[in-house]
């Protein structure tokens, strides 16, 4: 599958939104199961369809770091065999979970423009994870990102990986670094420890590092809490006018 064309580098707003299957009404049913998640997903993919980029990057972790067709979906009969009768089995066999809830709020947000959907593999190194965002922050000469990861999932004894205390700080830290627009920062964060922790978002949130470039952009954490023990941070990325770094937080 071919990426996007190449041009200037400019990355005009970016979001970040955890990957859980509950992101999706057709798996969890209308009213929402944890309070405020879906509403602050929307609201981020919300405003970067309100940006009006040129072309809208989905990227999201999986096994393999790939490029998938734009016009892919998400199979939700794959992740609730219980209701594939009553689910319709139209999405794309094999679209990773992050990547296909992206377009889910992509869709959601109304969006018709132009977009592409890149999988960074798990086990990808930090060089290779900013060196492909560079590159995909090339594709147009306005691009907005929709970069989808989860924290650690290791925040108490009832989380999927149990209770590691190192969980808590370390996501701390990744949500100080957003917090002050520190792409450095993130770029930094340990991926053996993220590895440990279960905090499968770390490639997706080092691509978001190296495709923002070197000047803070303007933040906003819309959502962070860890329900089910998982770390689940939503957050808005606007880049700096004439360069002008500085960040803010809610």
């Amino acid at each position: 599958m071919h990426g996007p064309a190449r041009g200037p580098a400019v990355i005009i707003r970016a979001a970040l939104c955890p990957c859980p299957p509950l992101l999706a009404r057709e798996l969890t049913g209308r009213d929402p199961i944890v309070s405020g998640l879906r509403e602050a997903c929307a609201e981020a993919a919300a405003r970067l369809v309100a940006a009006d980029p040129d072309i809208l990057i989905v990227v999201g972790p999986a096994p393999e770091t790939a490029g998938w067709d734009s016009a892919s979906r998400l199979d939700l009969s794959a992740f609730a065999p219980a209701l594939g009768a009553t689910l319709e089995a139209s999405g794309t066999p094999g679209l990773p979970l992050s990547l296909g809830l992206g377009v889910l709020l992509l869709d959601q947000a109304g969006y018709s423009g132009p977009r592409f959907l890149q999988a960074v593999g798990e086990q990808e190194p930090v060089g290779r994870c900013t060196e492909l965002g560079d590159k995909l922050a090339a594709s147009a000469a306005r691009a907005a990102l929709l970069v989808m990861g989860d924290g650690s999932a290791r925040r108490s004894p009832t989380a999927p990986g149990h209770l590691d205390e190192r969980a808590a700080p370390f996501d701390a830290r990744v949500e100080r670094a957003i917090r002050a627009g520190d792409l450095a920062a993130l770029a930094a964060v340990d991926a053996t420890l993220a590895r440990d922790l279960m905090a499968t978002g770390r490639p997706a949130w080092q691509v978001l590092a190296g495709a923002m470039g070197a000047e803070r952009p303007m933040t906003e954490i819309l959502y962070a809490d860890d329900p089910f023990g998982v770390a689940y941070l939503v957050a808005d990325f606007e880049a700096a006018p004439n360069g002008a770094g500085q960040a803010g937080a809610s």
